[in-house]
């Protein structure tokens, strides 16, 4: 079995559902990741690439995604990929790729009221007052 390592963003939050016959909750969710690069004539350009994600592990759908994954947060998944199919309400068979989760990590910051009871982020500003902790935005 090969093994995947994606490091991106949460494109929405998570969806938790349960299965029909045994009431497993599992964890839907969808990364997205992008490559900068450099054209061969010189120009910047980038590419944002989808994974669609699958927890099926129900103590970590149900007491670590559940709380904690946000539209936004920043995650590392390590999984494998499988092939998904399914029949439209049109008949017409559908083809995707899916990541089966086998671990993954938030890497959300903390809130500044949690950093200290003054609500800083611990000095980690420069003179011009740019938080250099600050994420992305997305």
């Amino acid at each position: 079995m090969q093994t995947l390592t994606i490091e991106g963003y949460l494109a929405a939050d998570p969806s938790i559902l349960s299965a029909h016959g045994s009431g497993k909750k599992r964890a839907s969710f969808r990364v997205l990741e992008t490559t900068r690069f450099r054209r061969a004539d010189g120009t910047p350009g980038e590419r944002t690439t989808g994974f669609n994600c699958v927890c099926f592990y129900e103590a970590t759908a149900e007491k670590y995604i559940e709380p904690f994954a946000r539209k936004g947060s920043r995650v590392v998944i390590q999984g494998h990929v499988e092939n998904d199919t399914w029949t439209g309400k049109d008949g017409v068979e559908h083809f995707d790729l899916r990541l089966i989760v086998g671990d993954i990590r938030l890497k959300n910051r903390r809130d500044r009221a949690e950093d200290s009871p003054e609500g800083d982020s611990g000095g980690a500003r420069t003179a011009s007052g740019y938080d250099l902790n600050d994420d992305i935005p997305f």
